[in-house]
């Protein structure tokens, strides 16, 4: 018996809503001479920390900060220098303290990088997972990724 046709798994760009564009640096690169494993991680590290700690969206009030606590990539095709990068990421669930993304770095037009990743939010001052509020909940809203089933 043949197992189910499987559904195409590669994302789309315009799934994500929340985009960066950046460079591909020399230093990215290893003695193979395409980007570093290593540095994907750096990647979406950009796309997450520059979303979540710019003040004017709300996700990160006066006495709380995120700390990432997983990341799994999957490595998708070879990139190379020279070269320019898009990074995107949605969110695809809320946990009690948490919220997952789902991350893409595409160039020219090719998924070369997906990543799914988990951030806590943290409480300063005691070092402790923190309950997610309804505003910062609410204010996740415009970037939930889309063609994404959340049940």
């Amino acid at each position: 018996m043949n197992a189910p046709a499987r559904l195409d798994s590669t994302p789309r760009l315009e799934d994500f809503p929340y985009r960066l564009a950046d460079n591909v640096r020399f230093a990215d690169l290893d003695p193979n001479q395409h980007v570093n494993n290593a540095v994907y991680a750096t990647y979406f590290e950009t796309g997450r920390v520059t979303l979540m700690k710019d003040r004017s969206y709300g996700l990160m009030p006066s006495g709380v900060t995120w700390i990432m606590v997983r990341l799994d990539m999957h490595f998708r095709a070879e990139l190379r220098w020279p070269g320019t990068i898009e990074m995107g990421l949605g969110v695809v669930k809320f946990g009690r303290t948490s919220v997952t993304f789902d991350q893409v770095v595409f160039s020219e037009g090719v998924c070369v990088a997906s990543a799914r990743s988990v951030s806590v939010l943290l409480d300063e001052a005691t070092r402790k997972p923190t309950a997610l509020t309804e505003d910062i909940l609410k204010n996740f809203q415009p970037w939930l990724r889309r063609g994404f089933d959340r049940a």
